[in-house]
């Protein structure tokens, strides 16, 4: 009995200390407050949920700390903006929360402003929440909910909209994850990341998942660049964008010229875009760029993958570097699916390469394989008259055009056991319409003194219009299989045993990739 009394003190004694461990690493672990708010409520109120308060500016007043809960009523409009800044910051584990309590949405409508805005500040949670303003055009001249200089954020399930700039703005923090976000009808973007002026790290770590950018028109103020994107991030490293969807983004751009794309990034490192879809997204007529996915001027070391892009004006993939950026190189596009895209741009193509630099040590090592490109009215890729570029390698890949496969000028760029066919003619590149003819003359889709690529029709399961709009089911999305006994299952090249590539071993629909398959889906 003794020894048991004895174990027993130990274990109470071991309980309290890692308490007391508790309460100093988190000396706010047991205070938290929840606060709440009730259009029915008074502000000379304790904020309890019995004795609510009533407005946003009672709520600016109030120093939260970490533990604390900020709950609106669910189905209530609350008027105003809410302001988060360096006094109201959580700790590890135990962050501030900001969201609704009871039925549906709570509201907040802040009308010409902003709607939230966290400056300076860590630890901060936001979540089941409806922000509107005024409208891009009716008087809001900024963000629903703006994460300047912060750390550590989390938003999840928000509809944002009615704001002419973003929906959701991340500016210059770190650790920052946004979920579940529906941003739409705003002007510049749905969701927009950030940094200082040529300074990538001062924005990183960044999560940006589950998220819907659709119908943000364009910024009606902007006269000298582009606007209405899906989702866009510059000045930034580490950004991670999956299953996200962008749609009918940039159809009221006030501007000819360089258009918005669906998904994208520029003066970036280290971003991995993959499982989106972005589709028939606008741009303006004449405008160079705009449409589904791009790598942007000044891009470094990143990845585009597993993705689908139909039906945009612009082109599926855009390949570009303007003048006055910083370097672009070290960049993958593997995987992916582009159908029917570029119908507005002047590349009428599904990809397309531009260089406005005129220097091609400034863009270079673009590494293109396994993606299905089909475009049954423009060509599969078109190079821009300014596209000096180094070291663009086409690997594996499905190209499938109207007629004409390539626009422009393929410069040094190597093209190696791809498939490559005209719907018109079974094959026209600029012109010539003999396969054997153009790869020996060019010195292309050749190893070991053997043509290697491929000029058969990859018949293809089903290519009829896409209409997936669900990230989740892109895993069953097989319009552009090949047939089991295809010779496109076996015909490409080891890229991993010829060039060391690591592939990641997965097609588009997630499913092993065979070694040697031709196409995004294997």
């Amino acid at each position: 009995m003794y020894k048991v009394r004895i174990c027993i003190f130990y274990l109470l004694t071991l309980f309290i200390c890692i308490c007391s461990c508790m309460a100093q690493k988190h000396p706010h672990v047991f205070k938290g407050t929840n606060y709440y708010l009730d259009l029915s409520g008074n502000n000379q109120s304790t904020g309890t949920k019995n004795s609510p308060w009533k407005t946003i500016q009672k709520l600016n007043t109030i120093k939260l700390k970490a533990g604390d809960s900020v709950l609106f009523k669910g189905g209530q409009i609350f008027n105003g903006s809410l302001l988060l800044d360096s006094i109201n910051q959580g700790v590890v584990d135990i962050p501030i929360v900001i969201s609704t309590y009871g039925k549906g949405k709570a509201v907040i409508n802040g009308g010409n402003e902003f709607a939230i805005q966290i400056l300076n500040s860590k630890l901060i949670t936001v979540k089941k929440l409806q922000l509107i303003g005024s409208g891009r055009k009716n008087g809001n001249a900024t963000d629903g909910i703006t994460i300047s200089h912060c750390a550590d954020i989390q938003v999840d399930d928000l509809d944002v909209s009615g704001f002419r700039n973003a929906g959701v703005f991340i500016y210059a923090s770190t650790n920052i994850k946004v979920t579940g976000v529906n941003a739409h009808d705003n002007g510049f973007a749905g969701i927009s990341i950030l940094g200082a002026y040529q300074l990538k790290q001062s924005c990183n770590n960044i999560y940006i998942g589950y998220c819907n950018a659709e119908n943000n028109p364009g910024n009606p103020v902007i006269l000298d660049n582009q606007s209405g994107n899906g989702i866009i991030a510059g000045n930034c490293s580490k950004l991670k964008i999956e299953y996200c969807t962008a749609t009918n983004n940039g159809w009221d751009m006030p501007r000819i010229g360089n258009g918005p794309v669906g998904i994208w990034c520029y003066e970036a490192d280290s971003v991995l875009i993959q499982h989106c879809i972005s589709y028939r997204n606008k741009t303006s007529i004449g405008g160079g760029d705009g449409g589904g996915f791009d790598l942007d001027g000044g891009v470094t070391n990143s990845i585009i993958q597993y993705c689908l892009s139909y039906q945009n004006q612009g082109s599926g993939f855009g390949i570009f570097q303007y003048a006055g950026a910083s370097n672009w190189y070290n960049n993958i596009i593997r995987f992916n699916i582009s159908e029917n895209d570029g119908s507005v741009s002047e590349a009428g193509a599904g990809i397309y390469i531009w260089n406005s630099s005129r220097d091609s040590t400034q863009f270079k090592n673009c590494t293109f394989y396994n993606n299905t490109i089909y475009n049954i009215k423009g060509a599969a890729i078109s190079y821009a008259t300014q596209s000096e570029r180094k070291g663009f390698l086409f690997y594996n890949n499905i190209f499938v055009a109207g007629d004409n496969l390539l626009k422009g000028k393929k410069a040094t760029d190597i093209f190696l056991a791809n498939d490559l066919w005209s719907l018109k003619n079974k094959f026209n590149i600029g012109g010539v319409t003999e396969f054997d003819k153009w790869a020996k003359i060019n010195g292309q889709e050749i190893l070991a003194r053997n043509v290697v690529g491929l000029n058969i029709d990859p018949a293809f399961k089903n290519t009829v219009g896409s209409t997936l709009t669900d990230c989740s089911k892109l895993k069953f999305f097989d319009a552009y299989k090949i047939a089991e006994n295809s010779v496109l299952g076996e015909a490409g090249v080891d890229l991993h045993d010829l060039y060391g590539i690591e592939t990641g071993g997965l097609d588009f629909n997630g499913n092993p990739a065979p070694i040697k398959g031709i196409g995004a889906c294997l």
